[in-house]
């Protein structure tokens, strides 16, 4: 059991935030046990490909059979906003005793295939952590997030309603506070007990985790916990198409045109209609060649938004 002790005025300040980094770290949970995430199922479906093609070796060696990861995967995010690039170069900088002292926290001692070089070694999983979010996360990351941002969303109205402790109450089976005392249920079997003090408390939302996780040393205060509305992620979106749009466009085109009034990539249109990636690319071309719809690169993605015509079209339709 792990328990923070926080005042009046560190209760006032807890905090929520988002770390993609920690997203990455804790999904080795689910690569290594499946079974013990069966809402990640859809994702794992999705990138058995490619997951094929990554260093286990590496990767493997940054969890243990108690599903445990070392704290340098687990940096407090400062907010919701945090970049991924940011995370990963601070842990790339991590000093050699920080990174030896973390990875013996979990294994007990330093695995192999991080012996010599800590500089090394870190560059390595940096290069394996940053390929891993390429092919399984990137994709998936905007419907990831907005679940993410939804639970923060949900928990500040809590806040605004019942006040912070009833808040923190509902988080997780697994959390619960009690005069100044916020308990959390882990694995580990030592107990904690670990003043805030004035460094605030952080709330993280994990796709990752079923109950609740912490730092497995004593740095910043930090809470992780399983996120609201992961039940349907992974499910195909139900799409109310105009029928005469669906008529001249089709099914799929009419669900594309209808769903695109935000802008989103072909991966996560994929999953959101339940298509074949391959298929949502044919269908995108098409609509983007009739003017239908506009495309812009965001990093590694291109996202699809609905163009004025195709607005024109639908409210045609619908008017």
């Amino acid at each position: 059991m792990l328990r923070y002790l926080l005042t009046e005025d560190d209760l006032g300040a807890v905090r929520f935030g988002i770390s993609p980094l920690c997203e990455l770290g804790l999904s080795l949970r689910a690569i290594l046990d499946p079974s013990r995430f069966p809402l990640q199922v859809g994702w794992l479906r999705r990138t058995e490909a490619a997951r094929e093609r990554l260093d286990m070796t590496v990767l493997g060696a940054l969890i243990d059979e108690r599903l445990w990861t070392p704290d340098f995967l687990n940096p407090r995010p400062e907010s919701p906003l945090t970049r991924l690039e940011d995370e990963l170069a601070v842990l790339a900088a991590t000093p050699r005793e920080v990174f030896r002292a973390d990875l013996v926290g979990v294994h007990g001692r330093v695995p192999d295939v991080f012996e010599g070089s800590s500089r090394r070694a870190l560059a390595r999983i940096v290069t394996e952590l940053t390929r891993l979010w390429e092919t399984c996360f990137e994709p998936y990351w905007p419907r990831m997030r907005a679940v993410l941002e939804a639970d923060i969303g949900y928990r500040g109205r809590q806040v605004a309603q019942a006040g912070v402790a009833a808040m923190l109450n509902g988080l997780s089976s697994g959390i619960a506070y009690e005069q100044g005392v916020v308990s959390v249920a882990l694995r580990d079997p030592s107990e904690r007990l670990r003043a805030v003090g004035g460094e605030g408390l952080t709330l993280v939302p994990t796709m990752f985790t079923r109950r609740a996780s912490a730092p497995v040393g004593d740095g910043l205060p930090m809470v992780m916990y399983s996120a609201r509305g992961q039940g349907a992620l992974w499910e195909a979106e139900p799409v109310a198409n105009p029928a005469a749009v669906a008529a001249v466009l089709g099914e799929v085109r009419a669900s594309l045109l209808t769903v695109l009034g935000e802008p989103a990539s072909s991966t996560e249109l994929a999953v959101r209609l339940d298509v074949t990636p391959s298929a949502v690319n044919q269908h995108l071309r098409v609509l983007r060649a009739a003017g239908l719809l506009t495309s812009s690169r965001s990093g590694r993605s291109v996202l699809y938004l609905r163009s004025d015509l195709g607005a024109a079209l639908l409210e045609g339709a619908t008017g």
